[in-house]
């Protein structure tokens, strides 16, 4: 059962891995990035975040919807990590038991604008966010489990 789908371009890192992890009562993080499974620095940076007892997957984008597909994941209480909208927008177009979104640090880059506390999205990224809306997805802004959380159609 998938919890929370988090979209931090940080990936796993202290405040999610424990935070988000304890709040949620996850057993179980997938990290889903096409480049992180390649990428030994990342993926070994990632794995030293893990808290102890929590099971941690890495996985590319097709290979993370592949197993959420199977029902593999489904006897695990699932915390989905990516590093982009984009990312999150493709794992909810493919499995839509993906309910609830959370943005907790996107980066700035060029023609991003701010909607929120360390979120930074380009126009093509609020396209996707309000086309997830509009599939009755719940994209919500929140750091960590303790803020207020902000309703994206709020922002955008």
């Amino acid at each position: 059962m998938i919890i929370l789908t988090r979209v931090d371009h940080r990936l796993l890192h202290g405040q999610v891995a424990f935070s988000w992890t304890q709040s949620l009562g996850a057993d179980c993080i997938l990290i889903a990035n096409d480049d992180v499974p390649n990428n030994e620095v990342r993926k070994t940076t990632i794995k030293l975040a893990k808290p102890q007892g929590v099971k941690l997957v890495i996985k590319n984008i097709a290979d993370s919807i592949a197993a959420l597909q199977s029902g593999v994941t489904d006897k695990y209480k699932l915390f989905i990590v990516v590093e982009s909208v984009g990312d999150a927008y493709k794992l909810a177009e493919a499995y839509p038991e993906i309910k609830k979104i959370n943005l907790g640090g996107t980066k700035v880059k060029e023609g991003t604008r701010s909607i929120g506390k360390a979120v930074n999205v380009l126009p093509e990224e609020e396209e996707l966010l309000k086309k997830l809306v509009d599939q009755g997805v719940e994209v919500e802004i929140r750091q960590v489990p303790n803020d207020k959380k902000v309703n994206v159609t709020e922002v955008l």
